[in-house]
């Protein structure tokens, strides 16, 4: 998809002054939407199990990223509907080449970005111990290994893509000779594989930096070994594509599949290598989370089990007399809603010792068990738990008010 959505815009910019290539960006193009599909759909398995298997290093990296984030989503959309219009408008747009190009353009700029986002999202879940400095996409954007990773990416995406054009333009169903007039199957296959000896280049040269930058935290002698087989699988298919691009055009198909069948087998070696890397660098981290949660929980099991309910002395004023214990019992359990004679949450003082003026239990039945007479105001809550002694202290208080 990547690939592709770059090809195009550089075939299509050549067609400007060589006409058959205007005609193979047009080729190239109808694939993109079908493989952005795929990509989509592919896409979801890793997601998910990356989230499930890193949930917390996941998720904190997401929050720390914050806008860049979640500018995926909408960005995606905007990139998917561009490459639709760049395809449906190709005839429509024959006569306005430069806003054509411009639409492609801005669709591979937007494609370049996302994946920026998302590798600097994956690294940063890696070193939880920076989580505390980053403020933000662009302070995550410097941590180490970044780029180096992104510029591999890019030489995967176009390695992958020429090999792609090269199948995809060898297939004997593909009504080749009614599309092309300029250009045969074999140049186009030799532009395939010109195309994929240039990304499977820049993959080597930036995976042996993304080898020599990689934090030692992560790095085992496991992780070396893994990656070295795989990068010496990629040097394999590059000197493969080398000798056939140096051959006839009757052996243009002679190594396909064995170039294939090394450039998948990376893939599945290079991932293995990076989810090991993964592990080994969360694993110290993990440990001491889950030692700490572990403690937490022993701590909450020892709290529950030896539960001690400490309330605090009443500050009783003497002076009041009888009404004093009442007066400190209003004032830690009333005060935070009721004031003398102002109304708060609910209504003061004096005019409660109005309503209830003579019917004591009348009012310790009403803060027990409250209903609802302003619709204005809060009800009020039950009061069941205050024993019955101190509800009659707080009444008396209550009804002693001048």
């Amino acid at each position: 998809m990547v690939g592709g959505s770059i090809v195009t815009l550089w075939a299509q910019i050549r067609g400007l002054r060589e006409k058959q290539y205007d005609v193979f960006a047009y080729e190239i193009a109808k694939t993109i939407t079908v493989n952005k599909s795929m990509a989509v759909v592919l896409g979801v398995a890793p997601l998910l199990s990356i989230n499930t298997l890193y949930t917390v290093y996941f998720y904190s990296a997401n929050a720390l990223t914050g806008f860049a984030w979640i500018m995926i989503i909408p960005l995606v959309t905007i990139a998917f509907l561009l490459t639709y219009l760049h395809k449906y408008t190709w005839e429509t747009m024959k006569n306005h080449k430069a806003l054509h190009i411009g639409i492609i353009a801005l669709s591979v700029a937007i494609f370049l970005f996302i994946p920026l986002i998302f590798l600097t999202n994956v690294n940063l879940m890696m070193f939880p111990e920076k989580w505390g400095a980053v403020k933000g996409f662009l302070s995550a954007l410097v941590l180490p290994n970044v780029f180096p990773r992104y510029f591999e990416f890019l030489g995967a995406c176009i390695a992958v893509t020429g090999i792609f054009i090269v199948w995809y333009n060898g297939r004997r169903n593909y009504p080749f000779e009614e599309i092309y007039t300029s250009l045969t199957r074999a140049q186009v296959k030799r532009v395939g594989y010109h195309i994929a000896l240039i990304g499977l280049a820049a993959q080597i040269v930036f995976g042996a930096i993304v080898l020599m930058t990689l934090p030692a935290k992560g790095v085992s002698f496991e992780v070396i070994e893994i990656m070295g087989v795989a990068g010496g699988l990629l040097v394999l298919a590059l000197w493969w594509i080398w000798k056939t691009i140096k051959d006839t055009n009757e052996s243009l198909d002679k190594h396909f599949w064995k170039i294939t069948i090394a450039m998948l087998a990376f893939m599945i070696c290079y991932g293995g290598s990076r989810q090991m890397y993964r592990h080994n660098a969360l694993d110290k981290h993990q440990k001491m989370v889950a030692a700490h949660t572990a403690s937490f929980q022993a701590l909450s099991k020892e709290a529950r089990e030896n539960y001690v309910e400490e309330e605090e002395p009443l500050v009783i004023d003497e002076s009041l007399g009888e009404a004093a214990k009442g007066a400190a019992l209003f004032q830690a359990t009333c005060a935070g809603c009721h004031q003398m004679d102002q109304q708060l949450v609910g209504p003061p003082i004096k005019e409660m010792k109005q309503i209830y003026e003579g019917d004591e239990a009348k009012l310790i039945a009403w803060i027990k068990a409250p209903g609802r007479k302003r619709p204005e105001l809060t009800q009020m809550p039950g009061f069941p738990q205050i024993p019955d002694e101190d509800l009659k202290e707080i009444a008396k208080y209550i009804l002693s008010v001048e």
